[in-house]
């Protein structure tokens, strides 16, 4: 596991802050939850502990338990703001996921988690140590933005020759460098796609949530003005497009 990074500190304060409001607009990270869970729910995933990683607000734990009732999942993630927003009755647990998992009493036989591995340092090392702390034959279920989101962002930074401060996402073959073709149950794309008649509309969600950290220095004004104007796709009435590709998977030990 890599050691814990001062730019993952700003990521967690980010989260920190962004807490109250976070619900309100994470309407992508809702939905992908969701998808998730369901696909957990065609599964034989045996009862027993269930762990929701990098939990925030619970939208993955809310929708596993409402799909297997009588199922609890235990929240974890670094941020006791997110997890303040949690319902009282919820299992929680406090925890840096830059470092190994805690030790519980019994080994989890699924360890779920989403929009939480591509702020991690080194993913497919984290995905490695995830799976190995499974009960044998437990199941890893995991939901991330890859590499190939928001080519729009992309294409007019090279237009423009101004840098693009999006998050550099995961790349599948990293992602999956230690595990093995047969162990990997389910593998699906999602594309998704926000649209906004601005620039900062567009990147707006991402303020609300905390995503909007990033390891290069900010731009000025006058240069997300200049990428506004040199953006390659609009949808039908003329607003600004952002596609993510989000990767969900499941994993079998």
């Amino acid at each position: 596991m890599a050691p814990i990074d001062n730019w993952g500190d700003k990521v967690l304060s980010r989260f920190n802050q962004s807490a109250q409001n976070y619900n309100a607009s994470a309407t992508l990270q809702h939905a992908v939850a969701g998808q998730l869970a369901n696909h957990c729910r065609q599964q034989a995933v045996p009862r027993g502990l269930w762990v929701d990683l990098g939990s925030g607000t619970g939208h993955l734990a809310e929708a596993l338990e409402a799909r297997h009732p009588g199922q609890r999942v235990l929240r974890v993630d670094g941020s006791e703001a997110m997890l303040r927003q949690q319902p009282l009755s919820s299992k929680t647990q406090q925890w840096d996921l830059r470092g190994p998992l805690p030790r519980w009493p019994e080994a989890p036989s699924l360890l779920a988690s989403s929009f939480c591995l591509h702020w991690l340092p080194t993913p497919g090392e984290v995905i490695r140590h995830w799976l190995h702390q499974l009960a044998p034959g437990g199941w890893l279920a995991v939901a991330l933005p890859v590499e190939g989101c928001f080519p729009q962002w992309h294409r007019a930074a090279e237009t423009t020759g101004i840098p693009c401060t999006a998050l550099a996402f995961p790349a599948m073959e990293a992602l999956l460098r230690w595990v093995r073709a047969d162990q990997i149950r389910m593998r699906e794309d999602m594309h998704c796609n926000a649209v906004a008649p601005t620039l900062p509309k567009l990147l707006k969600p991402l303020r609300k949530v905390g995503a909007d950290c990033s390891t290069q220095p900010s731009l000025p004004v006058r240069d997300w003005r200049i990428l506004q104007q040199a953006w390659p796709d609009h949808d039908g009435a003329g607003q600004l497009r952002l596609t993510w590709v989000i990767q969900l998977l499941l994993i079998q030990r």
